[in-house]
């Protein structure tokens, strides 16, 4: 259990402190807060590093939680970013998320052979220390800070996050997603040395490929959900193909090629997952709610991950490995059973407008005016960022009349 609370507790304080420090960066500053939670999480990787008991290495995986820089990260990026380049640029740091996870699982199986669990920490504390410097020396510093109420949250808008079912049903699948991966790869290298006779050295050999093919394999699946307004048939297939790769770990874990197949499903699903819940959270939000909606996502991730830690180390201490992939079958039909009433997203897209002082004087005309356009599903000003957040249906909308709209406010 203490094995298990070690690998996510490192969740826990990320979830605790990732609102709060996206708040502050917009008091200090991007860069300060940037820096100190890389420091946190250097000396946290320092602590278990050299802890001699487990209980030192969940004080160094609490504290390296602690440094909970993602949205501060994500203002910065938005902060350095045309509006109508923000988009991609979200979608490349979730890319380059979903990527170095792949990479660390296999590389991480290889330095644990080659310099020991301990080393693995100190090469975690050197990264973060390179972190600050790429931070320093290559990211431009931001002329001034905004709050971007589409990415952050605002205090006064919780009630209305945790009222609306359709948001609570994806928070909890993006909670469920992370306490299933982090449950299942705290049993998952058991499997392989114990049960398929694998050894630890040959571990990464078997992730790379596997985690590589799933990464490409997904890609077509997005495709269709975005393109041809599938999302919520591939969302709703992705859970069960991970129930599927779950239950054949459950009893065929026996056979190395029965492990990786069901390793391959398993990544496939959680990598069209990852990238389609954070669309379907931009859809579903209503725009005023959208940044505090988010807030809420981000944080459920990462009780996922403490969650799915606790969990697997206990139950592995009472039904050893059936009884962690068993769990994770029965946590799969209930989490279908609650997202299957949700309805589909319909496909919008965003645009922000900057306003001049005459449109901010008069925003109820020029919300009144812009609602009147074709296509318009949701519009709101907001007078700290002198902008407004429109919502509208590509399918509906003539962009040119749009573009005219805004260009003369």
């Amino acid at each position: 259990m203490l094995i298990g609370i070690a690998i996510g507790a490192y969740g826990l304080t990320q979830a605790l402190l990732q609102i709060p420090f996206g708040m502050l960066s917009d008091k200090i500053g991007r860069k300060r807060v940037i820096t100190i939670g890389l420091l946190l999480f250097a000396a946290g990787s320092v602590i278990a590093a050299t802890a001699q008991s487990i209980e030192m290495v969940i004080v160094g995986r609490l504290l390296q939680g602690s440094g909970a820089i993602a949205a501060a990260i994500m203002a910065l990026t938005a902060d350095l970013t045309r509006d109508e380049q923000r988009t991609k640029a979200m979608a490349s740091i979730g890319i380059s998320i979903g990527l170095s996870f792949s990479v660390a699982l296999a590389t991480g199986a290889i330095l644990e052979h080659w310099i020991g669990l301990s080393g693995i920490f100190w090469a975690t504390a050197l990264l973060a220390l390179l972190g600050i410097g790429i931070l320093h020396l290559w990211v431009p510093s931001p002329k001034r800070l905004v709050t971007h109420t589409d990415l952050g949250p605002v205090p006064k808008q919780f009630g209305k996050v945790f009222g609306n079912k359709q948001i609570m049903r994806l928070v909890l699948s993006i909670m469920l997603l992370h306490l299933l991966l982090t449950t299942s790869f705290f049993a998952l290298p058991h499997v392989l040395q114990d049960v398929a006779g694998l050894d630890k050295s040959q571990h990464a050999m078997a992730y790379l490929p596997v985690l590589l093919l799933a990464f490409v394999t997904m890609v077509p699946f997005i495709i269709i959900a975005e393109k041809k307004r599938k999302m919520k048939s591939v969302f709703i297939s992705a859970i069960a193909v991970i129930g599927l790769a779950e239950l054949g770990w459950a009893f065929f874990a026996h056979s190395l090629t029965t492990i990786l197949i069901c390793l391959w499903l398993f990544f496939t699903a959680f990598n069209i997952l990852e990238a389609s819940l954070p669309s379907m959270m931009s859809k579903l939000s209503p725009l005023e709610n959208k940044g505090t909606a988010m807030g809420v996502y981000s944080s459920a991730q990462f009780i996922g991950a403490f969650i799915g830690g606790a969990m697997g180390g206990t139950l592995y201490g009472s039904f050893g490995l059936e009884g962690i992939f068993v769990a994770s079958v029965v946590l799969v039909v209930i989490w279908l059973l609650l997202v299957f009433p949700m309805q589909a997203p319909k496909h919008y897209s965003s645009k922000i407008i900057h306003l001049n002082d005459t449109s901010m004087q008069n925003s109820a005309q020029f919300i009144q005016e812009l609602r009147a356009i074709a296509g318009i599903k949701e519009a709101v000003v907001v007078p700290e960022e002198q902008v407004a957040y429109v919502k509208y249906s590509p399918d509906e909308i003539n962009m040119d009349e749009l573009e005219s709209f805004a260009s003369q406010h």
